[in-house]
């Protein structure tokens, strides 16, 4: 044989597919020894090899039901052709339909039962065998019960199997929505993180850039008192920054007892901002009187978006004019930041060249209460403007 020779092997048969052709062809055997020739002649040397032929494709009931049954029934219809005991050959035929029924559809097993007992009707009408006719027809109805079992079975199975399918799909979900629920936590940490830490070391790295050109460049406009302020206003904004830090930090960690929270940055925090960005040189225009009251989400996001702002300008916009906006109505906030600018002779303290996260941040704040965003050149073609308007989904709070 070449060794380009296609071989040829018979599939593997399961454990199931041997014992129950096996035990058709035991069962069969001997109802044909034991039963009397009242219903069919005691099958001879042919009739047994019609028999074992009969079980011998049960073996391929689960492979192939539909051609199965089909070549059983015709194995068999060549038994009761030839008169032999009608009652041995019914074990196979109870398999194969067993069989086919488990398999399904509907329509295709009873089609097929139905099309099988007329036949072996027809065979024995053919002989003018009517008493045997009738014997077959009654035994339909065991055939018929048989199969109607297979088709319960059938359908409990893919009962059981939606149910099954069902938990997986709905246990992937739960997986999927923990692992986005995960990813939303894992941003919103992130967001705290660099609201927290992007303003105060902005803050601190332009205050002392200022101190160090002044110490190297100028050192004959030095001035005492100046640097010292200076030095004061970076030790103040570390410490706050620690402070905040550390709450978040309890926060996230879930270290914070109920009732000892420290409360939530908000609109009155905005002064607090002002004087943090004057100190590094701008100079901030704080536009409302008194501060809306405005559900307590509403106002962290305000704060944020306006903290993320200032900390933009004082970074690419040193020395530049400020103005901070807040206008409200029943229904949301507005808020709008615009700077002039960078003053003439100061250069940018971010020369990294690279982006940052400030002004995804920003529009991450706004889409959490279900707000916008806007960032772009100022109105004039100088300077930057950011305008967010935040919605009163809850509705205002103390009845404002």
């Amino acid at each position: 044989m070449s060794a380009t020779a296609r071989t040829w092997r018979l599939p593997s048969l399961t454990r199931s597919e041997i014992l129950v052709p096996l035990a058709v062809l035991v069962v069969q055997s001997v109802l044909a020894v034991v039963l009397d020739e009242s219903n069919g002649a005691r099958p001879d040397a042919v009739g047994l090899a019609l028999l074992t032929a009969g079980a011998v494709l049960l073996a391929g009931r689960r492979r192939a039901p539909m051609g199965t049954a089909l070549a059983v029934v015709a194995v068999l219809a060549v038994y009761h052709t030839a008169d032999y005991n009608h009652l041995a050959a019914v074990p196979a035929s109870l398999v194969a339909l067993y069989a086919l029924a488990l398999s399904g559809p509907q329509w295709r097993t009873y089609t097929t039962v139905a099309a099988a007992i007329g036949l072996m009707m027809g065979i024995m009408l053919a002989k003018d065998d009517s008493n045997t006719a009738w014997d077959i027809l009654r035994n339909g109805g065991w055939i018929l019960a048989v199969v109607v079992i297979g088709d319960a079975v059938r359908i409990h199975r893919q009962y059981v199997a939606a149910i099954v399918q069902r938990a997986e799909r709905a246990e992937r979900t739960r997986e999927e929505e923990a692992a986005r629920r995960v990813a939303e936590e894992r941003m919103r940490i992130a967001r705290d993180l660099h609201d927290l830490l992007a303003h105060s070391i902005t803050l601190i790295g332009v205050q002392a850039s200022v101190a160090a050109h002044v110490l190297v460049e100028d050192p004959e406009l030095l001035d005492g008192k100046g640097l010292a302020k200076t030095l004061q206003t970076i030790s103040d904004t570390c410490r706050e920054a620690r402070a905040e830090l550390r709450t978040t930090l309890r926060v996230l960690r879930g270290d914070e007892p109920d009732g000892e929270r420290e409360p939530v940055p908000g609109l009155d925090g905005l002064p607090a901002l002002a004087r943090a960005a004057e100190a590094a040189g701008a100079l901030v225009g704080l536009d409302y009187t008194t501060a809306p009251q405005v559900p307590a989400p509403v106002g962290v996001a305000a704060y944020r978006i306006v903290q993320e702002a200032l900390t933009n300008a004082v970074r690419h916009a040193p020395g530049c004019r400020v103005r901070v906006r807040l206008t409200a109505d029943a229904r949301r906030l507005r808020v709008t930041v615009e700077d002039d600018g960078p003053r003439p002779g100061r250069v940018s303290a971010d020369t990294s060249g690279t982006t940052g996260y400030g002004l995804v941040g920003m529009r991450e704040r706004a889409r959490s209460v279900a707000g916008t965003l806007t960032a772009g050149p100022g109105p004039h073609g100088r300077g930057f403007a950011v305008e967010a308007e935040l919605p009163f989904n809850q509705g205002l709070e103390n009845g404002g």
